[in-house]
């Protein structure tokens, strides 16, 4: 796990994202997310930046516990706490094939000081065709991913939570994407284990 990379996003979603920006700034691809007491997608960052390195610098993730493919941690990232679980694709596919990239990550997170409760976040690695929409299929539906850099968030957040108990429910979830470069992509990840992370992640998170 690229632990500056992970802190690098997490810094990202958490200063993006904070209730003032929210309150001030609403992004209208964050329709729906007012409603819902959702957070707005935010851009992952593309590089680490020396501000956001060094605001992660104290924050690294612990890992609480591992259940299946998914692992719940917790991290501090400028003082504001986040619990995420996090997990690796089971397989992953280019067309054309073997192009290179970075390796993938499928977060569900919670940040208490934003009331944000299990939003899905995918660092795909590699960055995204600007304007460009991905998907995730589970549980016999696709659901419309908002992209910005190299991060996707749910286009419609009112859709979040069915997703995630969809996901609770199901042997795996598939992200589809297309990159900068015209390249698609297709990552399946396991889902072996995450509703234990969520519920672990639910004890550890109240505040």
């Amino acid at each position: 796990m690229s632990v500056l990379r992970i802190l690098t996003f997490l810094v990202a979603i958490a200063a993006l994202c904070g209730t003032t920006a929210l309150a001030q700034t609403p992004s209208p691809a964050a329709k729906g997310a007012k409603d819902s007491g959702k957070a707005a997608p935010a851009p992952a960052a593309k590089k680490p930046e020396p501000a956001a390195a060094a605001a992660a610098g104290g924050a690294e993730p612990t890992l609480i516990g591992q259940y299946g493919t998914w692992g719940a941690y917790t991290a501090t990232p400028n003082g504001k706490k986040v619990c995420f679980a996090l997990a690796k694709p089971s397989s992953s596919k280019t067309n054309p094939p073997n192009r290179p990239r970075d390796p993938a990550y499928a977060f569900v997170s919670t940040r208490p000081a934003e009331k944000v409760v299990n939003e899905v976040s995918i660092m795909i690695g590699y960055a995204l065709k600007p304007g460009s929409e991905s998907s995730l299929e589970v549980g016999g539906a696709s659901y419309a991913m908002y992209t910005q850099g190299d991060g996707l968030w749910i286009k419609n957040a009112a859709e979040e939570e069915q997703m995630v108990a969809a996901m609770r429910k199901s042997a795996e979830v598939t992200i589809k994407g297309v990159s900068a470069k015209g390249t698609e992509t297709t990552d399946v990840f396991s889902l072996k284990g995450l509703s234990q992370a969520l519920d672990r992640l639910a004890q550890d998170c109240k505040r």
